[in-house]
């Protein structure tokens, strides 16, 4: 019996081929945002880029965990958009803050949080997300996010805040000028996405005092509105997913300890996680 488990980013998809425990394919695509996509893109989306990749493969069931799929609606758009490429396969579709504290908490009670172009939180009761700070995006939250942090950038950028150093370095990686960004993030779309790459810069240049600054505010940003916002922060692991947490995880562990928390699991990706859920 053959499964399909996904894990589904604003910036990219992975999806794996499970027989048995065993990863039989991995392929990546594009993320799949049901606020940015509608079905026809997703169907079309998932008929091209991963469908001609698998199709030797009987699949039974598919396990599919995407940002935007907290709505009932929304996981009926991509249900219906992937039961058109696999109609034969039962199809169970989740929020990605789900996939995320399976991947970690497994069966047990947690905290589980994500930092990767967006972020969430939630408690877990070891079978459901019991309670889950309001995530409310790139435009009005997302704090410790990838566009989170790539918005200071910008803003340090533009706001002449940079010192001589930073500037030369944003200018010579980046090569865009005011009007160019702004272009990009009001008339383009998916400008989550495009706001995230520029995360990427923090992690270029550790240990200047700016940089520096922008990351540990910003993932105290996130630890401060959320993870403080549940009791059980207190009595459980806190345990994370995604790229920023991962590759910012010094200053992940330092907050932690700052706010007096156990620190749990800190994970790229979480599909390793949800491979041993299902496959147990």
């Amino acid at each position: 019996m053959a499964i399909l488990i996904a894990d589904s980013g604003s910036t990219k998809c992975e999806w794996c081929v499970v027989d048995k425990g065993k990863i039989k394919k991995t392929i990546f695509t594009l993320g799949i945002s049901p606020y940015f996509l509608n079905q026809e893109q997703i169907e079309e989306l998932v008929r091209r880029d991963l469908y001609s990749q698998i199709n030797r493969f009987s699949i039974d069931a598919i396990f599919y965990y995407g940002t935007g799929c907290k709505s009932i609606e929304n996981q009926r758009l991509i249900k219906k958009a992937i039961k058109r490429v696999f109609p034969d396969a039962e199809i169970k579709v989740e929020i990605d803050l789900m996939g995320a504290a399976r991947a970690v908490c497994g069966n047990q009670k947690g905290i589980a949080c994500i930092l990767g172009t967006g972020s969430n939180s939630c408690y877990f009761n070891g079978k459901k997300i019991v309670k889950n700070s309001p995530g409310l995006g790139y435009v009005l939250g997302d704090e410790g996010s990838g566009a989170y942090l790539g918005k200071k950038v910008i803003q340090y950028y533009l706001y002449q805040t940079f010192d001589e150093e930073l500037k030369y370095r944003f200018e010579q990686k980046f090569k865009m000028n005011e009007v160019e960004i702004l272009d990009r993030v009001y008339k383009h779309p998916l400008p989550n996405r495009f706001l995230a790459g520029f995360a990427l810069f923090l992690a270029e240049n550790r240990g200047h005092f700016m940089v520096e600054n922008i990351i540990e505010d910003g993932l105290n940003d996130f630890f401060f509105t959320h993870v403080c916002k549940y009791n059980e922060s207190w009595k459980l692991p806190i345990h994370f997913v995604g790229g920023v947490a991962f590759g910012f995880r010094d200053v992940v562990l330092d907050l932690c300890s700052a706010y007096e928390l156990e620190a749990g699991a800190i994970l790229q990706h979480p599909m390793q996680g949800l491979i041993t859920y299902h496959s147990s």
